[in-house]
């Protein structure tokens, strides 16, 4: 069949939309006609050249939700009209890191970048005039239909808006695990997010979910500091100094328990900031991402050793797709988990340059895709 998505041609790039030919699912597939994907930064990573694309031409897009129209043979479990969040991580189900809880680290992760089924990395569903096309992530949400594997494919509630849903498949649980998961907020925190974007909005949701009494949003773009209000940060300010000084203050010159980078493009000194700024056994989490050139860390070994400071990564918050969008999702339908009030701005695909450039300029928390039937 044909469908039109946005794809990246080189790198550094800019996405075009573009009718591409996409093969129906095969044993373990579905096929999806999305409803509507979130713009994450991590698509922009990619056409700036700060991640690699292991195939070029390559579909952008990796959070997002639809509904099946097509299952493959000898797939059971799926039905035609299955409502379905799109997840940016696979998840095997069978792997050591699957088997302990820890999907997110899911063997099937290694060849992510390569755009192929993840157990075949010479078959491709996606071609533009008989030349493969990678699938970001495997899933390719910038795309009205896509074919993906069931390892990446969650069904949910068909009540449940897929406008709202699709955010569940990345910034989500990247963001409020990077505080509850991986930071390990704990009740009477203090707590410092660096970054009010997508990831940002729902780190600062994460830790008030934990029972932080202190939840410092730090960005300097007065309208984000504005939406983390609405969302419980209880102060804001523009830069991480202020927020490592107002810490301080609130914790006899301690330090912030946790400190969360969220930002849309790292850089070394964040880190060095944020590990500063919290107080000892401390933890700095590290959820943004830079050029994969990007090697050493100008943090004090001193305060690493002496201080027992953790310094922690975040892959997907550590959250195990399979077991916790579900949960997500049943938080959002419960009123306690904001999606709605973080889509900032609702582009069509040919407006996928557009939000970029939004997200560059600091005007949209998240943007979201939506195609036609986006509200099915």
């Amino acid at each position: 069949m044909k469908t039109r998505g946005a794809i990246l041609r080189e790198i550094p790039g800019r996405f075009e939309v573009v009718e591409l030919d996409l093969e129906g699912p095969r044993q373990g597939e579905i096929l999806v006609r999305v409803a509507a994907s979130g713009m994450c930064h991590s698509d922009d990573h990619v056409a700036t050249g700060d991640l690699p694309s292991e195939t070029l031409p390559t579909c952008g897009g990796h959070e997002g939700a639809g509904v099946v129209i097509e299952v493959g043979r000898d797939t059971p479990g799926w039905t035609v009209g299955d409502h379905v969040v799109l997840s940016c991580l696979p998840s095997c189900g069978r792997c050591r890191w699957c088997a302990v809880g820890m999907g997110n680290l899911c063997d099937l992760g290694a060849s992510l970048l390569r755009g192929a089924r993840f157990e075949d990395p010479t078959s491709f569903r996606m071609s533009l005039d008989g030349r493969p096309v990678g699938q970001w992530c495997g899933i390719s949400t910038f795309s009205e239909y896509t074919t993906v594997g069931v390892t990446s494919a969650i069904k949910i509630d068909p009540s449940i808006p897929l406008e709202a849903a699709c955010l569940v498949g990345c910034g989500v649980n990247t963001g409020w695990g990077s505080a509850v998961n991986i930071a390990q907020v704990q009740p009477n925190d203090t707590v410092i997010v660096m970054g009010i974007g997508g990831i940002g909005s729902f780190a600062v949701q994460g830790a008030v979910h934990a029972g932080a009494a202190n939840v410092i949003a730090v960005d300097p773009v007065p309208f984000k500091r504005e939406m983390a209000e609405r969302i419980g940060a209880t102060h804001t300010v523009a830069n991480i100094d202020e927020a490592a000084e107002l810490a301080r203050s609130m914790t006899n010159g301690q330090g912030a328990d946790s400190a969360i980078i969220t930002v849309g493009v790292l850089d070394p000194n964040y880190v060095r900031q944020a590990f500063g700024a919290i107080r000892k056994a401390g933890s700095c989490v590290v959820t943004s991402l830079g050029p994969s050139t990007d090697f050493g860390v100008p943090i004090s070994l001193f305060e690493l050793t002496l201080y027992q400071k953790k310094l922690l990564g975040s892959m997907f918050g550590g959250v195990a797709p399979m077991r916790d969008i579900t949960k997500m999702l049943e938080l959002y339908t419960s009123g306690r988990l904001k999606l709605d009030e973080i889509i900032t701005t609702r582009y069509s695909l040919d407006q996928v340059n557009q939000g970029y450039a939004d997200l560059h300029a600091g005007t949209n928390v998240r943007g979201v895709i939506t195609f036609d039937g986006a509200a099915a």
